[in-house]
């Protein structure tokens, strides 16, 4: 069944992809009221009717996490009660995704904590990007649409034929990932072997592959504290690295990693709009980012008018 009324919100965590969503849409985003008390509560309001409605809660998880995951909550809850007849919450970041396994004695799965919240507060489906890990998808009872940012990110390397590009995965866990832009790319893989010793801490250990010559682009999902990333080039530049750049879709950029980045060696720090650039980020010279606004767009089309999603998987 394709519904009739497709419906946009969005909280205060990336205003302005929400609104660039909606004109991709050729739609508005829905009135709601935000507000909150002295002692820090949040006090919301859906202004306008979403009886019988389709609606997307468009809300990254970002800093500061637990207010914008707050404001998502109450949203879907709002949208619930006023009996909109399906509720997706759209979620360009997913937050708190890098807990998502226990790895040590008494420690919670955080992500699966927040799988539970959503489906809790009512949500129907959950549109989200470039998961930290993947497997996050089966911590819900709910459909999730999972895009990749790849597109996005491959347009813009594409556009200079570099004939002696190597990709190269920050670690293991990312070996997947950057074979997938090596293969669109026809480029070689490498990867970089690292120790983490403790959280936003990172030990980079050998280089796996040819890099001597090459101009290298490193590619993760996300972009914390910087450390990882420019050990990795540092380690590159080390074996002979032609030149290095990197590319993720999360922009986090927590604590020094602004000025790591403009101190490092890379080139360059492609990165998308999922999460917004703090000024710092903004008046960098070497970090670039790019809109998946067209990319969400779509894929709240799709949702909306029940066709596949399934081409935005790449």
């Amino acid at each position: 069944m394709i519904h009739d009324r497709l419906q946009l919100f969005t909280g205060n965590a990336n205003p302005e992809l929400a609104a660039s969503i909606a004109e991709h849409l050729g739609t508005e985003l829905g009135k709601c009221m935000v507000k909150q008390f002295s002692d820090g509560e949040i006090y919301l309001q859906i202004q306008e009717n979403v009886r019988g409605g389709d609606v997307f809660v468009i809300q990254p998880t970002c800093t500061p996490v637990e207010r914008n995951l707050m404001e998502l909550l109450l949203m879907i809850d709002a949208l619930k009660r006023a009996s909109a007849e399906r509720i997706t919450a759209v979620l360009p970041y997913y937050g708190y995704a890098r807990q998502d396994r226990k790895d040590k004695p008494r420690v919670p799965i955080s992500a699966r904590l927040i799988a539970a919240l959503l489906e809790t507060a009512g949500a129907d489906r959950v549109l989200t990007l470039d998961l930290h890990a993947a497997q996050i998808q089966g911590f819900f009872d709910i459909p999730v649409d999972h895009l990749f940012a790849t597109p996005v990110l491959m347009e813009h390397f594409k556009t200079p034929n570099v004939p002696d590009m190597t990709v190269v995965s920050p670690d293991a866990g990312g070996v997947e990932r950057a074979r997938a832009f090596a293969k669109r790319l026809n480029a070689p893989l490498a990867i970089i072997d690292k120790r983490r010793e403790e959280a936003n801490v990172a030990e980079v250990m050998n280089v796996v592959g040819e890099v001597d010559g090459r101009h290298c682009l490193l590619v993760d999902d996300l972009i914390d504290t910087a450390g990882t990333l420019v050990k990795g080039a540092e380690a590159l530049m080390e074996k002979g690295a032609a030149s290095v750049s990197a590319c993720a879709t999360h922009a986090v950029l927590s604590g020094p990693a602004v000025s790591r980045i403009e101190e490092s060696c890379l080139k360059e720090v492609v990165v998308t709009n999922s999460i917004p650039l703090s000024e710092a980020a903004k008046s960098s010279t070497k970090i670039q980012s790019l809109s998946i606004a067209n990319l969400m767009a779509d894929a709240i089309r799709s949702i909306h008018e029940e066709t596949s999603v399934s081409v935005l998987f790449i």
